[in-house]
């Protein structure tokens, strides 16, 4: 999760720094604000991108977890199953 917020503050960092050299540029207004909302366009995709691919890993992780837990059940179910299946033997 640290790389996510790493990744996270380069972007925001970058988009901060990438708007103030637009607005301090001697360029004609129409021309900032188009510049403006293409980097703002290219920030959003950037952000979606990083965004999908932290729940990517997010999902990934939770079905190993899952596959995991699963697995402790099945094994636990066996051996509960085996010490009943003892016990009425040493009975009979």
């Amino acid at each position: 999760m640290s790389n996510s917020k790493a990744a996270l503050g380069f972007l925001a960092g970058a988009a901060a720094g990438a708007i103030l050299g637009i607005l301090f540029a001697p360029d004609k207004g129409a021309d900032t604000r188009k510049r403006i909302s293409k980097k703002t366009g290219d920030l959003g995709d950037s952000l979606k991108t990083t965004f999908s691919d932290f729940i990517d890993g997010l999902t990934s992780k939770y079905e190993d977890v899952k596959d995991d837990a699963s697995g402790l059940y099945e094994k636990g179910r066996e051996k509960a199953s085996n010490m009943k299946a003892e016990v009425k033997n040493s009975f009979s």
